[in-house]
């Protein structure tokens, strides 16, 4: 059931109408991916350092959960930081670790609180102690929401996560478990970080970029592609709106054709 729609002082006319046509349509997206995607160049316009740009995005995030839970998606992914960005400026992954730490204790009671469960994936061995306990903090307090699952990805690779799932199933046929020919789509998708709910319906990459950037390679086989153009600082509910609006326009045919 979606919940009451926010005050008038919230939601803005072109939301607001972009909401009810969701409504009207009805073919929501269970799932959305987003590579969240632009905010370097948001802060460089502004003659800002990039961390300016990646703590201007945290309200990105907040307005998006905000509009998942408004139209009734299920479940959210978001691509927050890739094994590739370890390769970053120290200082700039600095800050964008304490930013994770900082979003957590903003918002874990928010998110717990709206019946969002949080799942956190990728390399976390990686995370300092504070981020790690961070990580686990968010997981534990929001354990049981039931509204909408929200797939952080944080030192997460596609490709790692594909070596991750085969090297799980060869443990599994050399210790006896498994059988090679037991070997399925559905067991590899079962050793995925994503193995609990559906894969994306929808993919969104912000800032125009049109590439997948290692994310979800196996999951978004089917996924519905949208590029904006808008920056992920700016990218707000009518942008998500939007996004939404023009999947529910789509054929989706997997592979077969409409008689």
């Amino acid at each position: 059931m979606c919940p009451p729609p926010p005050p008038p002082s919230i939601v803005t006319d072109t939301e607001s109408d972009l909401l009810a046509r969701i409504r009207v349509h009805g073919a929501v997206p269970r799932h959305i991916a987003i590579i969240m995607d632009g905010n370097g160049r948001w802060a460089r316009e502004r003659h800002m350092p990039r961390p300016f740009g990646h703590r201007s995005g945290m309200k990105a995030v907040r307005a998006v959960i905000e509009g998942c839970l408004e139209a009734g998606v299920e479940w959210l992914s978001l691509f927050a930081f890739s094994q590739e960005n370890w390769q970053r400026p120290e200082t700039e992954v600095s800050a964008l670790m304490a930013l994770l730490e900082e979003y957590i204790a903003r918002e874990a009671a928010e998110l717990r609180q709206q019946g969002v469960q949080v799942y956190v994936h990728g390399d976390l061995d990686r995370l300092s102690a504070a981020a790690a306990s961070a990580v686990e903090r968010v997981r534990r307090e929001t354990a049981g929401g039931e509204r909408l699952g929200l797939n952080l990805f944080i030192s997460y690779g596609g490709r790692a996560e594909l070596v991750r799932a085969a090297r799980l199933l060869a443990d599994e046929v050399q210790q006896g478990g498994l059988t090679p020919d037991a070997i399925d789509e559905q067991a590899f998708r079962a050793r995925l970080y994503t193995a609990e709910g559906p894969d994306p319906d929808l993919l969104i990459r912000t800032s125009g970029e049109q590439r997948l950037s290692n994310f979800l390679l196996w999951q978004v086989a089917y996924s519905e592609l949208y590029i904006s153009n808008v920056l992920w600082p700016d990218f707000d509910r009518a942008a998500l709106y939007e996004a939404i609006c023009d999947f529910q326009r789509r054929d989706r045919r997997f592979g077969r054709v409409n008689t």
